[in-house]
Order: C-alpha cells, then sequence, then structure tokens
C-alpha cells in the first residue's frame, strides 16, 4: 500500500536547500519512508516568497527539482474540496496554511509542518 504525506511550504523549502539537518528524526523517516505530495497552494506561496524576497529561487524551480530529484508530487485533491475543509479552520489567518491544511484535512493524509500553530490545531499534523 502506498502511503502519502503531504509537506508545508517550509518543508519543501529545506529539501531544496539540502537543509536536513532541520528535520526531527521522525520527520526524516516519514520523508525517506513515504512519497511526498504538495497542494498546489505550496507553488503559490513559493511563487510568493520569491517575490517578497525571502527565497533566492523561483519556486517553479523550486518544485521542479524536487519532483525530479526525490518524486515530488501534487496534490489530486480539488481545490474546491481544500477550500471547503479550510472554511472552518478560523484558527488561522494565513490564507495558505488554511489551504495547505485543508487540503490534507480534504484528503485525510497526515502534514508535515513545524508551524506550532499548524500543529496545536490540526489533527492531521505531526513534526
Amino acid at each position: 500500500m502506498e502511503t502519502l504525506i503531504r509537506l508545508d511550504t517550509h518543508v519543501v523549502v529545506w529539501l531544496f536547500a539540502g537543509e536536513l539537518e532541520r528535520f526531527s528524526a521522525r520527520a526524516a523517516e516519514r520523508l525517506a519512508e513515504e512519497d511526498l505530495v504538495i497542494t498546489p497552494i505550496v507553488d503559490l506561496e513559493l511563487t510568493y516568497l520569491f517575490e517578497v524576497g525571502r527565497l533566492r529561487v523561483p519556486g517553479t524551480a523550486i518544485v521542479s527539482d524536487l519532483k525530479e530529484r526525490i518524486g515530488l508530487q501534487h496534490s489530486a485533491q480539488s481545490l474546491a474540496s481544500a477550500v471547503a475543509a479550510a472554511i472552518p479552520l478560523d484558527w488561522t489567518r494565513d490564507p495558505f496554511d488554511r489551504l495547505i491544511v485543508g487540503d490534507a484535512i480534504g484528503a485525510n493524509s497526515p502534514l508535515l509542518t513545524k508551524d506550532l500553530t499548524i500543529l496545536a490545531n490540526c489533527a492531521l499534523a505531526e513534526w
């Protein structure tokens, strides 16, 4: 049986940068053992971070590289499904986090994140 884990944006950035020391032992284990998935919302957040100067590499280049190097995949969940799951998530005002979590909830799939707010509020989140 194929197992999937969704990745938060910072996880994607750290994987791209090769900053493996940032991951907990459990997170590193999950990254090595499971198929890695992102919602297209992560692509959009990466683009935003590049545009505001927080990343030096365009988001499209990061995602393309990780698809080639580690087999990163995109979520099959529809945007409508992610939005429907995100609507009740009133514990955050960050639209990217809300939709990333909504995608994980809609797919009933674990989400790898170090974000303390997400970890405290989403039962599917882990680190």
